[in-house]
């Protein structure tokens, strides 16, 4: 393996280098503080406040012992890019540490892993809480000392200079009850250090120019495990990434806990490079391919048929319907199995002890006589990948995950399936978490790392956006029309927010039958999704995986008609999906102008704009092209005209769409 990336220890000076970055640390006897953070492009330095560890676990000894440093180059798999490993591990009195750095080939950002072996009994890593209020005012330096934050730390930065600008983002899940996923929160650091919330900061410097962003790997803030009630403390001069995830009961003697992890990024500070960066690191998570990654998945259960109609005539008139659709997966959801799941349409399911019932998790003689054999080659006869739902078993912290994942493996051996959507997750404590990887583990290596799991993040103590992405996909939302809480736009809108921090490529995002449940929106509500034609409610889901939530064999006829538009998809989504993109427009509300740019490269990429209901037929829609671009624009769909535009001074192009619910899709190229 051939790459820009290095890591050497020489002369009590550890350097990590991705040929962006670069980062030198003080070697301490395998504890690392001061040294310097480099943007490679433009020589960019901070200089580090020394004295500061880069790590801190409350009631510990400060004095390391047995530091070591190792270093591995690891080989690209089926679904993830070669890098360096550089591995750090250090005793601290009863316990051990370790950090693997993960160097990826020019990438701005550095990713470390975090793990704990020993006994941690009788400490502490909880603090109590201060409120800020009951505090003295600050007359003297103890006074000022008062509320110090001792939660366990997985990163500090000594930052130089007094003068930075600092936005954090944070993220909810549990989609069935959340409707606005990201906040943002932008502010100054101050003398007394500030408690923040969310899985991102960015830290932009006033004076010197350039910015670096830091990413906690964790599930949501709200639902993480031993959540210190913060992600991050920032202070003039100081920068910490707070939680690592596990109790002190949770460490083993001999078995490494594996935590919470954190990555440091750099860029030239503004909002483009911030964002470019981070996207950088992002895609290098999971290799993405075409006929495996990449997917128009048609699920039924959108309709609200729950299990009551899955049974192999109806799959494959599904099948039919799919492909004249143009869809690539269809996923057989609950239903398909021998047990019937607390889920079911008929009483009597259950999703605890499941492995009571070993056939559990084996079709369902009485709809699939013949098995899925013949469901999945006649999707193979029509270009459609055949997919499941699976429930792993719960019981005990998924104590049976090697029974789930032995359920999963013969699927694959017996039938080819390989991909999973993975619902009903429930991680209350960390041996949940370290048991749910392993069935996720077990089954990536017994085919070959071409397994993708949909992962559900609807409901309970989840993954969230920036943890366990090596395994697949998000299953964003459920939304239904017989319950009236899908509007296109509130689709849109969740998109549109995430897509700025989350690659839109790891999103499944839906679009349903529009005509059902018509009476369940107000007569008069012009927003209602009877008013939105087929073809725009897919252009929401466009950027992102499609996700068919419906029965196919229920759609109206003209429905079929955005069979072409599928067919664009299928033909651009590998390029745009491999570009950075981001929201562009407004934020989508039902009456706005918004959209997506894909930026595939310095002067190429695709801009999807949608109009909303709105009166104006025309708008200048803010993108992320430079002032004064001269563009010329390609439509591959919708009704836009073609030619030769120049965004205006603030980077906007003018866009006309004749009807409110109408989009075009353009595949850019500046021209000067």
């Amino acid at each position: 393996m051939t790459h820009p990336c290095l890591a050497t220890l020489t002369n009590g000076e550890l350097v990590l280098d991705t040929g962006a970055v670069r980062r030198t640390y003080t070697w301490r006897n395998g504890l690392l503080d001061g040294g310097s953070l480099t943007v490679s492009a433009t020589g960019q330095t901070w200089t580090m406040r020394s004295g500061l560890t880069d790590f801190s676990l409350p009631g510990l000894p400060e004095e390391p012992e047995d530091g070591q440093l190792d270093v591995t180059e690891v080989p690209a798999t089926a679904c993830a890019p070669a890098h360096l490993a550089a591995v750090v591990t250090v005793r601290l009195g009863p316990l051990e540490v370790r950090r693997r750095f993960r160097l990826y080939p020019n990438c701005p950002a550095i990713a470390c892993d975090f793990f704990l072996r020993g006994d941690a009994a009788g400490l502490n890593w909880r603090s109590a809480g201060v409120n800020e209020a009951d505090l003295r005012n600050i007359e003297n330096a103890a006074a000022a000392a008062e509320g110090q934050v001792v939660d366990t730390t997985l990163l500090r930065l000594g930052l130089p200079g007094r003068h930075w600008r600092l936005r954090t983002v944070q993220f909810w899940d549990v989609t069935d009850r959340n409707n606005t996923l990201v906040r943002e929160d932008s502010f100054l650091p101050y003398r007394h250090p500030r408690r923040l919330a969310g899985n991102l900061l960015f830290a932009r410097d006033l004076m010197n120019g350039g910015g670096l962003f830091l990413l906690k790997e964790a599930p949501c803030s709200t639902v993480q495990l031993a959540y210190p009630g913060a992600d991050f403390v920032a202070g003039i001069g100081e920068l910490r990434v707070l939680g690592v995830g596990v109790e002190p009961r949770d460490l083993d003697p001999v078995e490494w806990t594996p935590c919470y992890g954190v990555v440091c990024g750099v860029s030239d500070g503004s909002e483009p490079g911030q964002l470019a960066a981070l996207r950088n690191y992002q895609l290098r998570l999971r290799t993405h391919r075409t006929g495996r990654d990449r997917m128009i998945m048609m699920n039924t259960w959108g309709d609200r048929g729950q299990d009551s109609r899955i049974r192999a005539d109806f799959c494959l008139r599904e099948l039919e319907a799919g492909a004249k659709l143009g869809i690539t997966h269809f996923q057989l959801d609950d239903g398909w199995q021998a047990g019937r799941s607390a889920n079911s349409a008929f009483a009597g399911g259950s999703l605890d002890n499941i492995w009571d019932n070993p056939d559990y998790w084996t079709p369902h003689l009485e709809r699939f006589p013949e098995g899925l054999a013949p469901i999945v080659q006649r999707g193979r006869e029509l270009g459609i990948e055949v997919c499941l739902w699976f429930n792993p078993s719960k019981d005990d912290s998924y104590a049976h995950w090697r029974e789930d994942a032995t359920a999963l493996i013969r699927l694959y051996r017996e039938h080819g399936i390989r991909t999973f959507k993975i619902d009903g997750v429930q991680i209350p404590d960390k041996r949940a978490e370290m048991n749910l990887r392993s069935m996720f583990d077990t089954v990536m290596a017994a085919l070959d790392n071409e397994a993708v799991f949909n992962l559900d993040v609807t409901a309970g103590r989840r993954y969230g956006y920036h943890y366990f992405g090596e395994y697949g996909n998000l299953f964003l939302e459920n939304r239904y029309t017989d319950w009236s809480n899908y509007y296109p736009h509130w689709t849109l809108r969740n998109l549109w927010m995430l897509s700025r921090y989350v690659p839109a490529r790891n999103l499944q995002i839906e679009f349903l039958n529009l005509g059902r449940n018509a009476d369940k929106y107000p007569e008069d509500d012009p927003l209602a999704p009877r008013n939105v034609p087929f073809a725009y409610a897919f252009a929401v889901a466009m950027m992102a995986q499609p996700l068919a939530w419906f029965e196919g064999s229920g759609l109206p006829e003209e429905a079929f008609a955005i069979a072409p538009l599928l067919a664009v998809w299928r033909k651009h989504s590998a390029q745009f999906h491999a570009g950075v993109t981001l929201p562009i427009g407004d934020e989508p509300d039902g009456v706005s102008w918004t959209g997506f740019q894909s930026l595939t490269g310095a002067d190429e990429g695709y801009l999807l704009v949608l109009r909303e209901y709105t009166v104006e037929s025309q708008d200048a829609v803010a993108t992320w092209l430079e002032p004064g671009s001269r563009v010329s624009l390609e439509c591959l769909a919708g009704e836009g005209a073609g030619g030769e535009f120049v965004a205006d001074s603030q980077g906007r192009l003018p866009v006309a769409l004749s009807a409110p619910f109408s989009f075009v899709f353009y595949r850019y190229r500046i021209l000067d």
